[in-house]
């Protein structure tokens, strides 16, 4: 039997599953989160305006963001139940996916005779893919030993690529060849084979226990100076690039990007690029560590977007100097996010792991919609060139920010409690 520290909470290499089979488990489940969304946020939007639905209507789908937006509402009720029983990780994603897969079905049903029909069912697989989400977190944090985060990370980051993609690209193809209930069905039934790994990995705790006395909670969460120094970190580094890739589209149509090009540049190259710079994170990750890797992540982003920032000075900026100035920033937001989030993963206590890290997603999640909102406003007041100046300076005081916080939450994270 493992040697398990019940005071606390931790698990020996010996009790971890096979890097390779955690991989395959956790990378299947996050790209069918992201499909999900893709379906949601790109898809289903296109499908009910080629239907002739007015766009305030449409707007309606944006309540569907609202489950993941507060997911971790619930997440320590989801945590106890994950720690209450040694298969319970499984239980939790198995059943959350079957849900989603159900509720695709009943949306291929029903069709579009009634939106909020739709809208309760778009609900639902949020609902249901956010509350995997937790589950897979948790599982995912507590399967990768600290050398493995990076890589493992490029699982989640790159999976979000690669769903969204197929999730919003893919499936609005099948829509077209196949018609929208046939196409849904291959959807639900692609959820389920992406969820396959996870339902047949072994013991999904693998080792993991936690003392009886614990009961997951947010109070437990803040109580951590790892984890409130690591939402200072989220809210710090995101503000630059968050608010400039909202702008980057509308600035390159307004440099007179072809709607056609540029649909081309987000659903593929923006894609390879993203899955690029997931691929260089994971590397930088694994030869510097999490706490640097964080440093010189958040410093590429502030040269991206001092690139951008040069591009908007141009009075008519060739092609290739938009196009360079989008990839470079994608790059380098892939490249953060799998160095944030490895650092995250490791600031998140093995108590209550789900909670730690829905947490520093929840708060990531919140700079994405407060730069996406105030990114336009920016814009219309000051401009795209003091815009992308703003953000440039912003992303480089918080590489400075970058270099001594992240330290400091690793250094945190290995003497604080487990």
């Amino acid at each position: 039997m493992p040697q398990i520290d019940t005071a606390t909470a931790t698990v020996s290499e010996g009790t971890r599953l096979p890097f390779a089979r955690v991989f395959a488990a956790i990378g299947g489940i996050y790209i069918a989160q992201s499909l999900v969304s893709g379906m949601t946020f790109q898809a289903i939007p296109a499908i009910l305006r080629a239907n002739e639905l007015p766009l305030e209507y449409i707007g309606l789908t944006s309540l569907a963001l609202l489950p993941w937006a507060l997911k971790f509402a619930w997440a320590p009720w989801i945590e106890r139940y994950r720690h209450s029983g040694p298969d319970n990780s499984r239980r939790i994603v198995i059943a959350g996916e079957l849900l989603v897969a159900f509720a695709i079905l009943a949306i291929a049903a029903t069709g579009f005779s009634s939106l909020p029909v739709l809208i309760a069912l778009l609900w639902l697989t949020a609902l249901a893919s956010a509350t995997v989400d937790i589950a897979c977190d948790g599982y995912a944090v507590e399967q990768l030993a600290a050398n493995r985060r990076g890589w493992g990370n490029t699982a989640q980051v790159g999976g979000a690529y690669i769903g969204f993609m197929l999730g919003g690209g893919l499936y609005l193809w099948l829509v077209s060849r196949m018609g929208f209930p046939a196409a849904s069905l291959a959807l639900a039934v692609f959820v389920l084979l992406l969820a396959a790994p996870f339902a047949f990995a072994a013991n999904g705790r693998a080792g993991v226990k936690v003392a009886p006395s614990h009961r997951a909670s947010l109070r437990f969460a803040l109580a951590r100076p790892e984890v409130r120094l690591g939402l200072i970190l989220v809210f710090i580094c995101g503000v630059g690039p968050r608010i400039a890739s909202a702008l980057v589209a509308p600035f390159m149509v307004d440099k007179k990007v072809d709607l056609a090009l540029l649909g081309l540049l987000n659903g593929g190259v923006a894609v390879a690029a993203g899955l690029a710079g997931t691929a260089l994170g994971g590397g930088i990750v694994h030869a510097l560590g999490a706490a640097r890797a964080v440093g010189v992540a958040v410093g590429l982003q502030a040269l991206a977007l001092a690139g951008l920032y040069a591009v908007s000075t141009m009075a008519a900026p060739p092609l290739t100097a938009l196009v360079t100035g989008m990839l470079g920033l994608t790059t380098a937001m892939a490249i953060g996010f799998v160095a944030i989030y490895a650092l995250l993963m490791g600031a998140s206590s093995l108590r209550q792991a789900g909670v730690d890290f829905t947490l520093f997603q929840c708060a990531d999640a919140a700079v994405a919609t407060l730069g996406g909102m105030s990114g336009g406003l920016l814009a219309s007041q000051l401009g795209y060139q003091r815009v992308f100046l703003v953000t440039a300076l912003a992303a480089t005081v918080a590489t400075i920010v970058a270099w001594r916080l992240g330290p400091c939450i690793d250094m945190l994270s290995k003497k604080g409690t487990p």
